[in-house]
């Protein structure tokens, strides 16, 4: 059953004095199943950021349509998009986008104070999850006080108290150091075990090769896609670099 459908997706820009049309998108369409984790790579221009920013309901599409549990994002109305986002998705990001002056409890609370959730319910719902990413040390604590491991943590105990249908992460990786990021994968890998739906945009070949399954977008087009099936994380991982390295080098489309 897919959660997620994106079908001939298109995004035009248009330059300021609407001289010039930038296509960041020419037909994108793919599926996402209940359950699944997906990577979505391609180089800097290739249009995955503008992808992310449509399924996220931060942008709309010039053309095509894109439906969460069969609802079409696009048609909804600006008024109920932040609703909705908040009810629906769930994200992570590079930079973590923590309040400073928030203790890292609060912070994760975010979203629900804004979904005027009861204290004890915040309370309730944080305690398991906190609990499974190792965090209720520094819950007290405020982002400036911690690693940036424990920042990322906490960015998805936040992503995740909502109960969200599908997980965006946008290069979650990019902020941290090697161990950091070897145990934020194996986290992400946790959490789908367990149902979760994941998204993950990232230029990193290890983060992908954590991926059940990677899309390449090259010139605002799926080229390829990998499936990981029986393959290890290692032999997943060169699977990718040989791909990128194909695209890199003008190597021609494969299904």
């Amino acid at each position: 059953m897919h959660i997620l459908e994106v079908k001939n997706v298109k995004k035009v820009y248009t330059t300021r004095f609407g001289g010039n049309h930038v296509q960041a998108l020419s037909s994108v369409s793919f599926g996402v199943e209940k359950g699944e984790y997906v990577a979505i790579m391609g180089e800097s221009g290739s249009g995955k950021t503008t992808l992310l920013n449509i399924l996220a309901a931060l942008d709309k599409p010039t053309a095509g349509e894109v439906l969460l549990n069969g609802r079409s994002i696009v048609s909804i109305p600006q008024k109920e998009l932040a609703a909705f986002r908040r009810d629906n998705l769930g994200f992570v990001f590079q930079d973590f986008n923590l309040l400073d002056t928030f203790s890292m409890q609060d912070n994760i609370f975010l979203p629900l104070v804004l979904a005027r959730k009861s204290y004890e319910e915040m309370a309730s719902r944080l305690q398991p999850i906190a609990r499974k990413l190792g965090i209720e040390p520094f819950l007290s604590k405020y982002p400036y006080e911690v690693s940036g491991g424990e920042k990322q943590r906490a960015a998805i105990a936040r992503a995740l108290i909502t109960a969200p249908q599908l997980i965006l992460a946008d290069e979650p990786t990019g902020a941290l150091d090697s161990r950091s990021t070897a145990s934020l994968l194996r986290l992400f890998r946790e959490i789908n075990d367990e149902g979760q739906t994941i998204l993950m945009v990232t230029h990193s070949t290890k983060a992908a090769s954590f991926a059940k399954r990677v899309l390449f977008i090259k010139d605002g087009e799926i080229f390829h896609q990998l499936y990981r099936g029986l393959s290890s994380e290692e032999e997943m991982y060169q699977k990718i670099a040989d791909t990128l390295t194909m695209i890199a080098t003008g190597g021609g489309r494969r299904e």
